[in-house]
């Protein structure tokens, strides 16, 4: 009975053009990574520089200036919505598409924002303040100022902007549908911030004051649109989506009040600033004064206590 006795190793018909297809492959491969043009390779590249250690400006004189990197953190607070909120301190982060991160190695625009439970400055968190008119730097920022917020990403060569717009049908956040937050690299009325003070009955006295490093404020965009549509919104923390980077809060801009019309502590933020007594870290390491802690506390008001 006749055998087949043709394989891949005679090199003839379909068998020669499999080898030589794998061969090309191959040669594609070693080229790529080569040059570095693998999608794991950057990836890879695009989360170190997002990953990088930065270090944060360390405040003199307790204030904030124009040119000071900080981070903008949404303190720890206690939500009745407790399922929507993520606990602990959150800063502010850039967090760019998923599919967009596999396919390039910079940060496209625009680049999405989300707040992460992270208190070490690096290069996704870390903003540096900027005069709206690119004026004047090192100058004490005061509330009611227009200032912008720009980041590198951990990037030499890149500078995006904070930014923000209405929000139409085809353009809104993903999970929340409100007024969307994103970065750009484009400067205009829409990257244009202000801070107010937290007390809404002290906010009109305040105006034109210098804002302390690590203070609550509220970050307000300004923008130029006329009529009836409001020319303040504060930045919001709303649901957990789920990013590349693990679980993280999404970022709208939208003004969330309570039964008193005050802002919820999810439209408060802080200017966080270096620590200058540890290189690495920032002022939320400090630890608490003795009359702020909670055994101090309890002991001045309670009148048993020894």
């Amino acid at each position: 009975m006749a055998q087949n006795l043709y394989g891949p190793g005679v090199r003839m018909g379909n068998w020669n053009e499999d080898i030589y297809l794998e061969e090309e492959l191959m040669k594609d491969f070693l080229e790529k990574r080569g040059k570095g043009q693998l999608l794991i390779q950057r990836n890879r590249r695009l989360k170190e520089n997002l990953l990088r250690p930065m270090q944060l400006s360390v405040s003199e004189d307790g204030y904030v200036h124009c040119g000071d990197k900080v981070m903008l953190v949404n303190p720890a607070h206690a939500e009745v919505e407790a399922h929507l909120f993520l606990g602990g301190d959150l800063s502010l982060c850039a967090t760019p598409d998923e599919i967009k991160a596999h396919l390039s190695d910079e940060l496209e625009v625009p680049c999405g924002l989300s707040a992460a439970q992270t208190r070490i400055p690096v290069g996704r968190n870390t903003f540096t303040i900027l005069r709206a008119d690119g004026n004047a730097t090192g100058q004490v920022l005061r509330y009611g100022q227009d200032f912008c917020l720009a980041t590198t990403g951990g990037f030499e060569d890149k500078m995006l902007y904070l930014s923000s717009d209405h929000r139409t049908l085809q353009k809104s956040s993903k999970r929340s549908l409100l007024q969307e937050a994103y970065l750009t690299d484009e400067v205009s009325y829409l990257s244009c911030w202000q801070a107010a003070f937290l007390d809404p009955q002290l906010r009109l006295e305040y105006e034109g004051a210098p804002v302390p490093v690590s203070s609550r404020l509220l970050k307000m965009m300004w923008t130029a649109y006329p009529g009836p549509l409001p020319r303040f919104q504060p930045v919001s923390l709303l649901s957990c989506p789920s990013t590349h980077f693990g679980k993280e809060a999404e970022v709208a801009v939208h003004t969330h009040l309570d039964s008193h019309r005050v802002e919820k502590p999810s439209n408060r933020w802080m200017l966080v600033t270096g620590n200058p007594r540890k290189d690495s870290s920032t002022m939320l390491d400090l630890p608490k004064p003795l009359a702020e802690a909670p055994p101090a506390l309890e002991q001045a008001t309670d009148p048993g206590a020894q």
